[in-house]
């Protein structure tokens, strides 16, 4: 459940003191995760945010886990990773829109296209959530380094989350853990009344 400090933007709602942790391991090519990605934003949020039932004693946290057979799923990540490192209150944001993008970087439309050309379009797609006086940034987070297979600049963080989906046993995208133990009963097609349900029995602080 913790985090290091250098990705505190992945606890998107919430204090970081609360004492109840719910995170969810989502996948950008995923169209479960893009469901559920939109009920944590729409009808989870207001129950944790200032001024919400659960404000103060729930906080969010995403985990970002590429499936491998989804082929653009590792650019995708790296992309919201730089958008993190780079304007941090734009991460949850970013993964919205990238969310609502997810059709096009789906196989066969992405098929004909370099990961260069992928990398160049999520830029682009960053831009109007770091501001074009910062969208630079994110370009140089995602090129390449000079050794063969060195990576980009956000590969490290990448790892981390690999690591620590695999060390939590984590298959399937999406997954929600409560305390760090996985919660099966979450479900991409939960609403307003379920989370209301799944809090009320879980809250206890």
């Amino acid at each position: 459940m913790a985090l290091q400090p250098s990705l505190s933007f992945l606890q998107i709602i919430g204090q970081a003191s609360a004492p109840h942790t719910l995170e969810f391991f989502l996948d950008y090519v995923c169209p479960f995760s893009a469901k559920i990605a939109k009920s944590i934003e729409n009808d989870l949020k207001p129950m944790i945010s200032k001024g919400g039932k659960y404000d103060g004693k729930v906080k969010v946290i995403v985990r970002l886990h590429p499936q491998p057979w989804h082929a653009t799923s590792t650019l995708t990540h790296e992309a919201a990773l730089a958008v993190g490192r780079t304007v941090p209150a734009a991460f949850w944001l970013f993964s919205l829109g990238l969310f609502e993008h997810q059709t096009e970087y789906f196989d066969i439309p992405a098929s004909t296209l370099t990961a260069l050309q992928i990398r160049s379009n999520l830029v682009r797609l960053a831009a109007p959530y770091v501001g074009n006086d910062r969208v630079q940034q994110v370009e140089e987070l995602l090129k390449l380094k000079s050794t063969p297979n060195g990576g980009t600049g956000v590969t490290d963080d990448l790892k981390y989350n690999v690591k620590y989906s695999r060390a939590n046993s984590i298959h399937v995208s999406p997954t929600a853990l409560w305390n760090g133990l996985i919660a099966n009963d979450v479900s991409s097609s939960f609403k307003a009344a379920e989370w209301a349900s799944f809090l009320e029995q879980r809250v206890t602080a």
